[in-house]
């Protein structure tokens, strides 16, 4: 993800980052940061194996989610050096809202364990997974951390309740699209989508994503009207002027007290 100029001059301004650290599975790692590996997880009955990446963290110690909002910074996933590693699919638990000294960040506090389901070239053999992570994790200051780590991942494995328990975390996922309106600005687009959403008690918030474009998005504006959501967001690419945007691409995820709710594509 690519910050907006305006944000990303906010958020320098308040937040202080050092260096950023490499830190080997089995080697010293950053202060805040007590743990970073593979959990070897089974295999599935159609063939993949449900793995999961776990942090773990210092008390009030945070790290981040796939679009980790102003005040964050974004995971990234460099699989190069496996072997027999045909894809993978990541399954995200719901995060948590964060503001840090008037900006908002989307993440997890103390742990993260994320899902990682991954699918060998050839189903008959096993997979060596070689798996380096770049993220941050945040205090008082943010610290960027990039880890190595390996895992063999062979035979059928058992289950593992945390992994289970942040797969049954994921936001749960609507059969619909957003109605939407989708509109140039002077420095990109914006979009303004209804969603058709029960209401919920307590406040709702609409994370918006494109995950096929690295732009900058705004912190999204919602309001609710009966049994429709609105939620209005900007989106800036690295050029500030607009472009093609395709609503199939995008995704919406709205929080509330009452959990999460994943909406792909919308229909304009």
């Amino acid at each position: 993800m690519t910050l907006h100029p305006a944000p990303l001059l906010a958020l320098c301004a308040a937040l202080s980052f050092p260096a950023p650290v490499a830190a080997e599975s089995l080697g010293a790692l950053p202060p805040g940061m007590t743990k970073a590996e593979i959990l070897g997880g089974w295999q599935t009955a159609s063939g993949s194996r449900m793995t999961a990446l776990r942090i773990a963290l210092d008390d009030g110690w945070k790290t981040y989610w796939r679009a980790p909002g102003d005040a964050g910074i974004p995971p990234q996933f460099d699989f190069a050096g496996s072997q027999n590693l045909g894809n993978v699919v990541f399954h995200w638990p719901t995060p948590e809202v964060f503001d840090l000294n008037g900006l908002r960040s989307i993440g997890y506090d103390d742990e993260l364990i994320l899902p990682i389901e991954v699918f060998p070239a050839d189903p008959s053999q096993p997979v060596a997974l070689a798996a380096g992570v770049d993220f941050g994790i945040c205090h008082d200051i943010c610290v960027p951390v990039s880890v190595a780590l390996v895992a063999d991942l062979a035979g059928p494995g058992a289950p593992d309740p945390l992994i289970r328990a942040a797969l049954t975390e994921q936001p749960r996922p609507l059969d619909l699209r957003a109605r939407c309106v989708i509109e140039p600005i002077a420095d990109g687009m914006r979009v303004t989508a209804a969603i058709d959403l029960a209401p919920v008690q307590g406040a709702e918030i609409a994370l918006f994503e494109l995950p096929s474009t690295p732009v900058w998005i705004s912190e999204a504006v919602s309001h609710r009207e009966g049994g429709t959501l609105t939620a209005m967001a900007e989106f800036v690419p690295e050029a500030a002027r607009p472009f093609d945007l395709d609503p199939a691409d995008l995704r919406i995820t709205v929080l509330s007290g009452e959990g999460a709710a994943e909406i792909r594509g919308c229909a304009n």
